[in-house]
């Protein structure tokens, strides 16, 4: 692949494992990291991962504002922070953003690539999918549970399809198997259909993935939410198939043994992303006319449960 300046803005734990990679191929990738504490500890030690993916990488170049990225003028910028930020951060990147630069959203959540489409065009906006799972175990440490590889990645915009692949291939020589997908919207929906079911049900009631799917009571609320999302994501053109459901609890038996992360979110009193995943199911349905009980109700708890230490 021709030399691109690459950044990564949000260097929590799925960031710091993207930007360990691009750093393993390319030492000049720049990083966005507001935290002095992040910022230190990045100095001092690099980012090191662990457990079932390993890279120790060390970046020259850490900046403490999106701002700062003007001065490197970044061909790709991979966006790994939480949902809630993008909206504000996109409108910090229209001071960075050059007329070719393209932006990645790495989010968990549904319609973030849009979001980007919206300020920059479909052009400058690709979507990735991380199929990772990993805990941050310091300022610059990270644990990886598991990697489901390859990682896809797809664009908007046909035009960006040898860019997509140059970057699929740089993530992979790095060890960090990535796929270029003609339909990055679909695989998406395949992982946000468990994602937005069973996030909320694990937030509210405190327990692993596993042990609401074996609690009668939270099961039931599983299947219902199930049954909603699978057909707002028909109505959004994604039939998913009879299969698919069968599929999806294999996979959820294989990770199940661990909590979301939106019970940490609730468990430290900070905001989830309930907006791009279960509140993001309910959009769709009002605008497909789907009525959505199950999803309204948990979707309305988790907020409910945020808005009590946020705003009380």
């Amino acid at each position: 692949m021709a030399e691109r300046c690459m950044a990564v803005v949000g260097i929590g734990a799925t960031g710091a494992v993207l930007a360990a990679a691009l750093l393993a191929r390319n030492p000049d990738t720049v990083l966005v990291a507001p935290s002095d504490v992040k910022r230190q500890a990045l100095a001092r030690e690099g980012i090191q991962v662990s457990g079932a993916l390993n890279f120790q990488s060390r970046p020259r170049r850490v900046c403490a504002s999106v701002r700062e990225l003007a001065a490197y003028a970044p061909d790709a910028i991979f966006i790994s922070t939480k949902t809630f930020h993008l909206p504000g951060l996109l409108d910090e990147l229209k001071g960075v953003a050059g007329p070719d630069t393209v932006f990645i959203s790495t989010h968990n959540g549904l319609g973030t690539e849009d979001l980007i489409a919206g300020s920059f065009g479909a052009k400058a906006a690709m979507r990735m999918s991380l199929n990772y799972g990993v805990t941050a175990t310091g300022p610059s440490r990270v644990e990886a549970a598991f990697f489901n590889a390859p990682n896809p990645l797809g664009v908007l915009d046909p035009s960006r399809e040898e860019f997509g692949r140059e970057l699929a291939a740089t993530l992979s020589e790095a060890g960090l198997e990535t796929e270029l997908v003609p339909d990055i919207k679909l695989l998406v929906w395949k992982k946000m259909i468990m994602k937005c079911t069973m996030a909320s049900i694990c937030a509210v009631t405190d327990r692993t993935i596993r042990e609401a799917l074996d609690f009668p009571p939270t099961r039931e609320i599983a299947d219902n939410c199930f049954q909603e999302i699978l057909a707002v994501a028909k109505a959004k053109g994604y039939d998913l198939g009879p299969d698919y459901l069968s599929h999806a609890m294999a996979y959820l038996d294989k990770v199940g043994e661990h909590k979301d992360s939106m019970c940490v979110d609730i468990a430290n009193h900070t905001r989830t992303e309930i907006d791009f995943l279960g509140g993001k199911v309910v959009d769709y349905a009002r605008q497909e006319g789907i009525d959505t009980p199950y999803y309204n109700v948990m979707t309305n708890l988790v907020r409910s449960l945020e808005d009590s230490y946020l705003n009380r």
